[in-house]
Parts: structure tokens; sequence; C-alpha cells
């Protein structure tokens, strides 16, 4: 077990886990008397990306050669960390949503949840730990100021605030999640 506290104590989750807390607080007191109805897409997906950006610092270590070199197999512990994040982030909106404001349907919350830890993964990938959180703020702020195209181009390109039935948006999310998971967990961060 002690393994375990090590790690994640060098992937700063007691930082991550406290920023999504008050993330989720500031949510919750927010939204207390607000009137809002169900639905409130923009509120959940931002959530929800500043969950992923907050805890995808840890997608690094502090010694890169240690990671390049240890004796222990990082592919798994790579793919769990990306799955758990993605796990906490959306469990984390959901809690808020069972304890007061209603923002965006379950199915919704999981597959935003699921192709944001994607582009976090591939984030750290590209750019590495540091910035993973460049590609979910960047699509989220594309998302959320640039009008969707007509189409199957806009259901791709717009996934995170169409309906969970749609199958375009539903594909591109699992599909960011399958690519960027498996590419971080094999290559790993970005030096």
């Amino acid at each position: 077990m002690r393994w375990l506290m090590l790690y994640a104590r060098s992937r700063q989750v007691p930082t991550s886990a406290t920023a999504i807390t008050l993330i989720a607080l500031a949510v919750w007191a927010l939204d207390q008397g607000a009137g809002r109805g169900p639905g409130d897409l923009e509120i959940a997906v931002l959530v929800l990306t500043t969950n992923v950006a907050a805890a995808s610092i840890g997608l690094g270590g502090r010694d890169d050669a240690l990671e390049r070199t240890a004796a222990i197999r990082w592919m798994p512990r790579r793919a769990a960390h990306v799955l758990l994040i993605g796990a906490v982030a959306g469990a984390v909106l959901l809690a808020v949503q069972a304890a007061g404001p209603s923002l965006a349907p379950a199915a919704l919350v999981v597959r935003d949840s699921a192709g944001l830890v994607g582009l976090a993964a591939l984030g750290a990938v590209l750019c590495g730990a540091p910035f993973g959180w460049t590609l979910p703020t960047g699509w989220l702020a594309f998302t959320l100021l640039v009008p969707p195209p007509g189409g199957i181009v806009g259901e791709v390109a717009s996934w995170m605030i169409f309906p969970p039935g749609t199958a375009a948006s539903t594909g591109t999310a699992w599909a960011l999640l399958a690519t960027g998971t498996v590419l971080y967990a094999t290559a790993g961060p970005r030096r």
C-alpha cells in the first residue's frame, strides 16, 4: 500500500483532489436558488473540463528518466490513472447534481468526462504532462464560442454539447478516450 501513497503524492493527487472538491463546492454553492432548470449543458461541460484539467497535472511525474527506466510496468498504471481521472471528474459532477442543481443528464456526463480525459491524455503525450489541460480546454473554448456547423461535422466538432443519443458525438468522445488512453499508456507523457 505504501507504493500507492507514493504514487499518489508523486502525481499530485492530493492537490488535484482539493481543487476538484473546491470546484464542486463552488458549483453547488453558486447554484443554490439560481432557479435554472435541468439542462445547463454549458455549465456542466465547464465543470467537467475544469475537473479534468485540475487532475491532468498528475499525468506525469517529476522525474522523466525514472518513468522511462523503472523496473515496474507503467502501461497498466498509466491507463488506470487516465480512467480514474475520467471516473472521478464525472462522479463529482453527478454527486453535485444529486445534492442540488440538475445540470446535465448522467449519460452526457459519462460521455463528456470520457472524451475530455482522453483529450487530456492526448495532450500529455503531445505537449507534456504540465500542459495536458490545453487540449480539453481548447476544445471547450471552440465548442462554446464557435457556432457548430451543420450535419455530422457539427456533431463531431461540438460533441460536448450534443445530446447523449447522438451517434457521431458519442463516437467522437469514445474514440478520444481510446486514442488518448492507448497513446498515453504506451508512450507516456512528453518530456
